[in-house]
């Protein structure tokens, strides 16, 4: 490892790099003795679960850490200079300069009130000899090497979409000519298409300008078409690091083998997907032995009692783990180079789902005719309306008792807008709705509230969509004591038996959203929609803000609650690979239209329309 860094002088090499952060009196370490190095022109993926520390590694390069928090120990040489012995204002040189970082949101990185022309001007004049009429020009021209039209100078973040406002960050970002670029999920909250674009452009400019390029995230399918090297992150640490090729094809570490075990595969269709059960420890936890033990499916008495070292697994290969050693483990073979061990590649727990509920001609849960919203577009001093802007334009879909339609597409094409329709949270402009057979155009007051038991939706975050002065208790009874004619004492026995059916201990009812993990209070939203026994869930995004692990968790618990209560699911998604594994059939939504419909086996493998295919072949891993 040592020997790689040393090779790779022109450009970023970290070495034994901690942080510390004094909060409340405690010490936390979220970065412990972290090494790598980023060669020029060279991708580096720093991968890993949240909590692992990536992002702040990177604000620790960056010398932007928050309040209390330290680097302890460690070097970070770029072009062979100490960035941690640079005094503040030569830092600051550096910083947006040879060394430059874009964020997962760019709207919270631009400012809300200069246009796109000022943002950029501003880096051009701090780490360029530029002046007069060169910097217009120079962001012009920048402009452009990112694919925005030069008219978008003069635009405000808010009047650019998503990807166009990652588009002109990174813009700001080339001004200052980064020898070194640090991408912290550069493309999580934005479409599969958008994404595509976003990841071909970094690769293109690092190409181009012979950058080094430090990719932080938790997708593997991105990791794995963009990176050179693979650094993998648990609890603080390096746990493992290797060629891309070499980690894709044999990953050593037991973490990285259980990451790719959770993935959701359009070719693992009707498998169960395997669990890594448990959290990443807290940066505050004093742990003797391996940081990963009390989640380890391979763990020995060894791992409890002594942290393993960073060994040469194969040339060129690196694994903290006991396991990779270069001596023999009696109770396993040895292979591979001589003198090296291979360490075991534990498979995924293969195990089948549990049988669809649905059965051909079953019960029709939802049926929705020729529905549409269309919203005004209002002009001049009266606001007369002068045309529509059509979100839903003529939607006809069906769902039975235990069937799980998804519903695919970019941001904008009306998936949410035709979910608001469908429960009555916004007035359709015509077209029917119904559920169990009875329309909904005719329900208002009392009977549409009470029809709306048979329909409950789970949305994309549920730490906003679940009220922070509740108990959990509080929260499951709310919808009881609203729709369900029971006793307190009888709600009180079903918010225990929905706590038991989502995997949640009983103690529970007591704490606040704020005390559970991401996982743990999607867990609990799906428990709210479940307490009022309803008969259809549109999942609107349900598992787009979590981590593999817990998607897995997550996915798995809808289908076994799918196959035990026969429940219908809308699955609003962008994520192909988690509808080949819950969906059974597909519909694809552009510009408020479905465009084409059909079983998800042969939609996925073999679509008809062309905007599915472009879906397809933009997703991460396809390409």
């Amino acid at each position: 490892m040592r020997a790689h860094m040393k090779a790779h002088l022109q450009g970023l090499a970290v070495e034994n790099l901690s942080v510390e952060i004094v909060a409340g009196g405690r010490l936390l370490k979220p970065v412990d003795g972290v090494s790598f190095a980023i060669g020029a022109e060279e991708c580096v993926a720093l991968l890993g679960e949240s909590g692992c520390g990536k992002s702040m590694t990177a604000l620790a390069l960056m010398r932007l850490l928050p309040e209390g928090a330290r680097v302890a120990s460690g070097s970070a040489r770029l072009e062979g200079e100490e960035l941690f012995a640079l005094p503040e204002a030569a830092m600051g040189e550096v910083r947006g300069g040879r060394l430059a970082m874009i964020f997962q949101e760019p709207q919270t990185s631009l400012n809300p009130v200069m246009t796109v022309a000022e943002q950029i001007a501003e880096a051009l004049t701090a780490h360029r000899d530029l002046a007069g009429d060169a910097v217009p020009s120079e962001a012009g021209r920048l402009l452009e090497a990112v694919g925005l039209e030069r008219d978008r100078l003069t635009a405000y973040p808010f009047q650019l979409s998503g990807g166009q406002r990652q588009r002109a960050l990174i813009a700001m970002m080339l001004a200052g000519e980064p020898e070194v670029l640090i991408a912290d999920e550069p493309t999580t909250a934005l479409d599969v298409t958008v994404q595509a674009q976003i990841l071909s452009l970094l690769r293109d400019l690092q190409r181009q300008r012979g950058m080094g390029l430090l990719l932080i995230t938790h997708d593997l399918d991105v990791a794995r078409d963009m990176a050179d090297r693979v650094a993998v992150m648990y609890a603080g640490q390096i746990v493992e690091w290797a060629s891309r090729d070499s980690l894709y094809a044999t990953p050593r570490h037991p973490y990285t083998q259980k990451l790719f075990a959770v993935l959701p595969r359009l070719d693992r269709r009707g498998e169960r997907l395997d669990s890594l059960p448990g959290r990443v420890p807290p940066p505050d936890a004093v742990i003797i032995g391996c940081r990963f033990a009390e989640r380890c499916p391979a763990v020995f008495e060894r791992c409890r009692e002594e942290a393993p070292a960073f060994h040469e697994a194969v040339p060129g290969h690196f694994a903290r783990c006991h396991l990779a050693e270069p001596r023999a483990i009696p109770s396993f073979e040895r292979g591979g180079e001589e003198g090296m061990y291979l360490a075991p590649v534990f498979p995924a727990t293969v195990k089948p789902l549990p049988p669809p509920f649905a059965k051909e001609g079953g019960e029709v849960v939802l049926s929705v005719h020729d529905l549409a919203v269309h919203f005004p577009i209002r002009k001049g001093l009266f606001r007369h309306t002068v045309d529509h802007f059509k979100a839903v334009d003529g939607v006809s879909l069906s769902i039975q008792a235990g069937e799980t339609l998804a519903l695919v597409g970019e941001s904008g094409c009306g998936k949410s807008t035709l979910a608001r329709a469908i429960l009555r949270l916004l007035e359709p402009t015509r077209g029917e709705v119904r559920v169990m057979g009875e329309p909904l155009g005719g329900l208002a007051g009392e009977a549409l509230r009470k029809k709306r038991g048979e329909m409950q939706i789970v949305f994309q975050d549920p730490f906003s969509s679940l009220n922070p002065r509740m108990r959990i208790g509080d929260i499951l009874e709310e919808g009881m004591a609203a729709l369900l004619p029971l006793a307190a004492s009888a709600r009180r026995a079903r918010v225990a038996e929905l706590l038991d059916q989502v995997g949640l201990p009983s103690d529970a009812t007591g704490r606040y959203p704020h005390e559970f993990s991401g996982g743990q209070r999607q867990r609990v939203a799906i428990a709210r929609a479940l307490a009022v026994q309803p008969r259809l869930l549109i999942l609107d995004e349900p598992t787009s803000a979590l981590d593999v692990s817990v998607q897995a968790q997550i996915l798995n618990l809808l289908a076994d609650l799918q196959a035990a209560q026969g429940l219908a699911y809308l699955f609003i998604t962008h994520n192909l690979p988690v509808v080949g594994y819950l969906a059974r059939r597909v519909a694809v939504m552009r510009a408020g239209r479905i465009v084409e419909e059909g079983d998800a086996a042969r939609l996925l493998t073999a679509p008809r329309h062309e905007y599915t295919r472009l879906l397809l072949d933009s997703a991460p891993g396809r390409r």
